[in-house]
């Protein structure tokens, strides 16, 4: 069966569209994390890009393309470009894998806004599918152009759907990843009547998202697009390219209990499924990029779900949650975390578990320090993705 590795990566994120300079910040624990909308009756902090979206777009393209597809073309094309291009393949055999939650959310708030006549490309403009359609677009893909919106795990999901369909022959090549935009107040309003956005003190938004620590609060939003060029390894050598991982292996299940309370027995099917596709046993993984919201319930089940898959081998998988720095994407968290997880296999360097002075002793889980970690024996790690609704999604990146 064909072996599937990472050849390119690109990012649009809070921290910057350069992967490394990104990885190199959240490194460091610098976090993107800022109050935003001072006029909202409850404070509110978020991770957002700064974006120039001149940089891939005249004037006469933008009308009608959201934020949320600007980003993923960005982000895109810098993948691309960094696996070397798309002129040695039939762009009939390439396909575009978006995962992508709320699709369009700033022309839907301008619309609402309007007062008075709505925009007449508005709903080309938020519709979920957009970005890959631009991103199709943009790079002239004409295989299959696919978009999931499985909440928090969409790009997750996708970028385990392109390995299959890399694996079963369908394509040669896959772009796949995700974007979201949706630092509006419409959504962060919406999302602070869940109760689930952290609350902080003036002045210190930036350590708001507490992922495993015994103060936690909640999770902040954040904004960007990711994406990975996947390809066969044997087509990968035949042209020479650099390969950061392997994708060994990935699992998809789905909790069937609750729309928004995760479940430990379902976080446990997409670890275990993941482990057994790439046929690696628990302590061969030695970093989890964990899905770490932050909130109460979510940090202790994940725990309790790493802790029951891993079992004696549990004290020496390091764990961190990232989302403390760059905040929660959503539908494109799992592909943001995904390349900060091939970027920690490949340089052998272990994130930070940021703003965690004190961890949460229930969770008995090796939490990365602070100030990060060199891994020089790691081998392997995990990304999980765990969604409202149960959908489930873990990928299991390796050395090659």
């Amino acid at each position: 069966m064909n072996e599937v590795v990472v050849s390119g990566l690109g990012v649009v994120s809070p921290h910057g569209d350069d992967a490394q300079a990104m990885f190199d910040a959240v490194m460091r624990g610098e976090s993107a994390v800022q109050a935003v909308f001072p006029d909202l009756a409850c404070p509110a902090a978020a991770a957002t890009v700064a974006f120039d979206e001149r940089r891939w777009f005249t004037k006469l393209q933008l009308p009608g393309v959201d934020r949320v597809s600007q980003l993923a073309v960005a982000a895109a094309d810098l993948a691309v470009r960094d696996a070397g291009g798309l002129t040695d393949v039939d762009h009939e055999r390439v396909g575009v894998y978006v995962g992508c939650g709320m699709g369009g959310a700033t022309a839907l708030e301008s619309a609402y806004r309007a007062g008075g006549r709505v925009p007449p490309l508005t709903i080309p403009a938020f519709m979920p599918n957009a970005p890959a359609a631009h991103v199709a677009m943009r790079l002239g893909v004409k295989g299959p152009v696919i978009t999931y919106s499985v909440a928090c795990a969409s790009s997750a999901v996708a970028i385990a759907e392109a390995a299959k369909a890399l694996r079963c022959g369908e394509i040669d090549v896959a772009i796949a990843g995700g974007s979201e935009a949706l630092i509006v107040p419409g959504v962060v309003l919406a999302w602070q009547a869940m109760m689930t956005l952290a609350s902080f003190a003036p002045g210190e938004a930036a350590g708001a998202c507490r992922p495993f620590a015994s103060d936690r609060k909640g999770f902040v939003l954040g904004e960007g697009s990711a994406f990975l060029v996947l390809e066969t390894a044997e087509r990968a050598r035949a042209r020479g390219a650099r390969v950061y991982a392997r994708l060994a292996g990935w699992g998809l299940s789905c909790d069937a209990t609750h729309l928004t309370k995760p479940d430990v027995g379902g976080q446990q099917r997409a670890l275990r499924a993941a482990l057994r596709q790439a046929g690696l046993q628990p302590a061969d993984v030695g970093y989890c990029n964990a899905h770490g919201t932050a909130t109460k319930i979510g940090d202790l089940v994940e725990a309790d779900a790493l802790r029951a898959v891993w079992g004696e081998a549990a004290g020496d998988l390091q764990v961190s949650s990232t989302k403390a720095l760059h905040g929660h994407l959503l539908g494109s968290a799992g592909a943001l975390e995904a390349v900060i997880t091939v970027l920690a296999v490949h340089r052998r360097q272990l994130p930070p578990n940021a703003n965690c002075a004190s961890p949460d002793s229930a969770m008995n889980l090796n939490l990365v320090p602070q100030a990060g970690a060199g891994a020089p024996r790691l081998q392997a790690a995990i990304s999980s993705s765990f969604a409202f609704g149960g959908t489930n999604a873990t990928l299991l990146f390796a050395r090659t």
